[in-house]
């Protein structure tokens, strides 16, 4: 049995892909993988190392408010699709996994085209483009969260299931990770996370919360910067007079490469509203104040807190809100309302899908048996 997994462009495609692909492999060895995207997305860098065997297509997206630049993108678009084309031709699939981004559309449609069965999956509240004009033609579209269902035609066979998460995060175990961070049992922890390159106003609004709470014993903060701003954030935090070295319950890095074990230890999550990220604080139980992204494509960032929020599990933080304050006197409440954190952390673990990866799984098998008969 052979399978394409295609997704390109950001992590929150490429990610659940991965995630997708090394479950196949699990569950199903004898499965013969091939992983299609672009040259120059993420997965160009990530899918090699994950030691898939990996093929490029030509693909672009196209301009949505300067519509006259859109005639070299519909160029690329149809060569991406001859090119799409030939190598579901040449590879012979029995199905096709598409997460999105602009490579999934020409590898899906040109599986469809070709009588080969489709299943996508769509990471986010507010479906991309792709996933949408895809939909028609998949023989199952499982979805993240069920609010992303009314952006799709009637017709179409929606299944929530949630989003894969890295295995490492669920097991990550609290205790040990408490030990490992050298947190007593009864700090409290605040995880601050921007994403891999941060977030910049996040980071400023973060400054009188650090002043305030530096040295107080029954808090810990770790906020994550970014590698870009992380310098500059140091120097501010120093000419606020916060010395890191004499308050030892602050700590300020770059990047986390091992967050799992942040997570597991943490009692409060503060960043963006990313899938994967929701994903994963949500099936860790987390309660959480998310500061969506608000340059995300189609605002999906938004769209993702407020299915959160709506649901009890996190506190929604627009960006321009940071200015005023707001991000500090929340975290003031929340600690003083722990009740309140039990409350969105109980919200939190109802939400959570710790078993995203096997229904998918289970949907993806139960299409490729059916094709095979």
């Amino acid at each position: 049995m052979r399978i394409i997994i295609t997704g390109g462009g950001t992590g929150g495609h490429v990610y659940p892909a991965l995630a997708i692909a090394r479950g196949l492999h699990q569950v199903r060895p004898e499965i013969e993988l091939l992983y299609i995207g672009t040259g120059r997305g993420l997965e160009a860098d990530v899918v090699p190392r994950a030691g898939l065997p990996f093929r490029t297509i030509t693909v672009q997206g196209l301009e949505r408010r300067r519509i006259w630049k859109n005639v070299p993108a519909l160029a690329k678009i149809a060569r991406g699709l001859g090119e799409a084309w030939f190598q579901v031709r040449r590879f012979r699939p029995d199905l096709v996994v598409g997460t999105g981004g602009y490579v999934s559309g020409p590898v899906c449609l040109a599986a469809a085209l070709q009588g080969i069965p489709v299943v996508i999956h769509e990471q986010n509240a507010f479906p991309g483009l792709t996933n949408r004009l895809l939909a028609n033609m998949a023989r199952a579209v499982c979805l993240t969260f069920p609010e992303a269902a009314g952006s799709f035609p009637r017709r179409a066979r929606l299944v929530t299931t949630g989003l894969p998460v890295r295995p490492e995060i669920l097991r990550a175990d609290r205790g040990v990770s408490r030990r490992q961070l050298g947190l007593p049992e009864n700090q409290f922890f605040i995880v601050v996370v921007g994403g891999s390159q941060g977030a910049r106003s996040l980071n400023q609004a973060m400054l009188p919360v650090l002043k305030e709470l530096a040295g107080r014993p029954d808090v810990s903060i770790l906020q994550v910067t970014g590698r870009r701003d992380y310098e500059g954030y140091l120097q501010q935090v120093r000419e606020r007079g916060i010395d890191l070295d004499k308050y030892g319950n602050i700590t300020i890095k770059p990047y986390v490469y091992d967050l799992e074990h942040a997570l597991a230890a943490a009692d409060l999550i503060i960043g963006r509203a990313g899938a994967s990220f929701l994903a994963e604080i949500l099936a860790r139980g987390l309660p959480s104040i998310l500061i969506p992204y608000p340059h995300a494509a189609a605002n999906h960032q938004e769209y993702n807190a407020r299915a959160v929020a709506r649901k009890g599990a996190a506190i929604l933080i627009l960006d321009q809100e940071l200015k005023g304050g707001r991000l500090h006197q929340i975290i003031n409440h929340l600690l003083a309302d722990r009740g309140r954190l039990q409350a969105m952390a109980a919200a939190a673990k109802r939400l959570g899908r710790p078993d995203a990866l096997e229904a998918i799984l289970e949907i993806i098998l139960a299409e490729l048996e059916r094709y095979k008969r």
